[in-house]
């Protein structure tokens, strides 16, 4: 890949902060859609200025460099730079494996990835808000993407963009990229105090984020005082953690799990012995590790993910059951010293307000396998025998309780791997008796694709940063996508204000306990269920899934 150097313009600098100025920029600003001139758009920060751009009103910043990093170290404070940075397109990506779905006409369609361009030197912050220089205190959303912790980034989809909530709620919406799989999270502490946090680079990445943001959110307008993280999948994942890692601690003062309720996390013991059969792999020892540090990218993966599949071999034969094994943080004592939800959920964490949910399919088996869309209900007991056995029959009878108008396709594609985790994790916050937690389960299915896709993983997303127009080859884009992501939105733009998700159009909205179940039913007709799948969920947990 050609690199480009490109040098950094000087100029001079016309700030807004004196009212005479912002009544200028105000006049210019409705007369244009985009304004990406020095004179309105320019801002110092700790690194020195930076220059976005203003799209129909919002303020964005894209490609911010909050922290640099040498591969498998910690990450360190940025370079500052002279002049004016130009920060109008989003920076590189992490590096990471090949997308596969781009070989699925389907799923190319629906999901509409930009991939960008991979870097190592790839840790960026993008920044959504109503003003800048104004001295106003915004609730600040720090956007964790999703894939797991191999792959994703900040732009990874249309509805990421954090144009429509900044606008609404009038809140400032940061994402970011970190560094993933081999390069954010190789264990190779038994090499030397050097590498001692090599296993957690990733997680200490968007500990410098959430740093940043604290340090520099208030020249775009938000308080560092309410800052709200929220992800989905893996960037739910990374949620969970965050809130038992001590080094977060104070940097974040609410958040919201969407499809990623991870209670446990790798064990020292597996990713050293992971980052050891990778150093085995690449014909290393300890004596000459550090020709690690020169080995190219892709030969480094293979590496990695062949020593993956080895060790995992080796846990399964130890009775090892484990949703995710690999790339992932690790407790290593330190940066994260237990696990996040096991046996308990963090104390550190206790008094945050938090909110959990998932999809009513996530990944509904119907949408990537055509046979079962017009499945009979005999041939779902049958697939339904493989795993329940001699209890099928008292599953269907919990599953038919719980969702009593059900389709046949329904025994097979509505999820039952993230909601009891989710679940879990509720109950385990709720005994901590601290703020209060919040579960949603989201049902609205798409009209897409001849309705392929149902509420599958990630369907939630445009909803919640009100991007259903702009995601349609996902959403469709009607007037039921357009109705309930006003709802969303809301919910969720309350929620990071006050602490509470309640908002116009929906019902009422209690705190979650385990004896109620209280759980807010996204759909075009929302409403409250309590418990409504608890015996269901019961049944399910006798049978564990184990995961990636």
């Amino acid at each position: 890949m050609k690199k480009w150097l490109i040098p950094v313009l000087t100029f001079s600098t016309f700030f807004c902060s004196c009212a005479g100025t912002f009544k200028t920029e105000k006049s210019a600003i409705e007369k244009q859609e985009i304004i990406a001139d020095s004179q309105y758009c320019t801002i110092q920060i700790q690194s020195g200025k930076v220059c976005g751009y203003i799209d129909n009103g919002v303020y964005i910043y894209k490609g911010i460099p909050y922290a640099k990093a040498e591969r498998f170290m910690p990450p360190k404070a940025p370079d500052k730079w002279e002049g004016i940075r130009s920060s109008r397109a989003y920076g590189p990506t992490a590096p990471q494996g090949k997308r596969m779905g781009w070989y699925s006409d389907e799923q190319a369609f629906a999901f509409n990835w930009d991939d960008g361009y991979a870097d190592e030197n790839c840790l960026r912050v993008n920044i959504w808000t109503n003003g800048i220089n104004d001295n106003k205190k915004r609730p600040v959303m720090v956007w964790l993407h999703g894939g797991g912790y191999s792959a994703g980034s900040g732009q990874e989809l249309p509805s990421y963009d954090g144009t429509n909530l900044a606008k609404k709620g009038d809140v400032v919406v940061v994402s970011l990229n970190h560094r993933l799989n081999v390069l954010g999270f190789l264990d190779l502490s038994a090499y030397g105090e050097k590498y001692a946090q090599s296993g957690n680079a990733g997680l200490l990445d968007i500990v410098a984020a959430l740093q940043w943001v604290k340090n520099n959110i208030n020249m775009f307008g938000g308080d560092p005082s309410n800052v709200t993280i929220f992800g989905q999948s893996g960037g739910g994942g990374k949620v969970s953690t965050l809130l038992a890692t001590p080094s977060a601690n104070g940097l974040f003062h609410k958040a919201i799990i969407q499809s990623g309720s991870m209670l446990r996390t790798m064990s020292g013991e597996y990713s050293r012995r992971i980052g050891i059969a990778t150093v085995e792999e690449l014909g290393l020892n300890s004596s000459n590790i550090s020709e690690i540090d020169k080995i190219p990218y892709e030969k480094l993966l293979a590496a990695g993910e062949k020593a993956i599949t080895k060790v995992k071999t080796e846990a399964d034969k130890e009775g090892i059951s484990s949703f995710i094994f690999g790339w992932a943080p690790t407790v290593d004592g330190d940066i994260l010293p237990n696990q996040p939800f096991d046996p308990k959920a963090p104390e550190q964490s206790k008094d945050i307000p938090l909110m959990i949910g998932t999809t009513l399919h996530e990944f509904s088996t119907s949408t990537y396998v055509p046979a079962i869309r017009n499945i009979t209900k005999e041939k779902a007991i049958e697939f339904l025998k493989q795993k329940y056995k001699e209890r099928t029959d008292e599953f269907i009878n919990a599953f038919e309780k719980a969702y009593p108008t059900y389709q046949p396709k329904d025994l097979i594609d509505i999820d039952l791997i993230f909601r009891p985790s989710a679940v879990e994790q509720a109950n385990l916050k709720s005994a901590q008796q601290g703020a209060p937690v919040y579960m949603y389960l989201f049902a609205w299915e798409s009209p897409v694709l001849d309705g392929i896709l149902r509420s599958t993983h990630c369907m939630d997303i445009p909803f919640v940063f009100n991007n259903v127009i702009r995601h349609a080859s996902m959403t469709g884009g009607g007037k039921n996508a357009q109705d309930l992501a006003e709802k969303m939105s809301d919910a969720w733009i309350n929620f990071a204000k006050r602490g509470n998700p309640n908002a116009k159009g929906l019902p009422k909205w209690e705190p979650y306990n385990p004896k109620d179940g209280t759980t807010m039913y996204f759909n075009n007709k929302s409403e409250i269920k309590h418990n409504h799948d608890k015996d269901l969920l019961n049944i399910v947990r006798a049978f564990p899934t184990r995961g990636f």
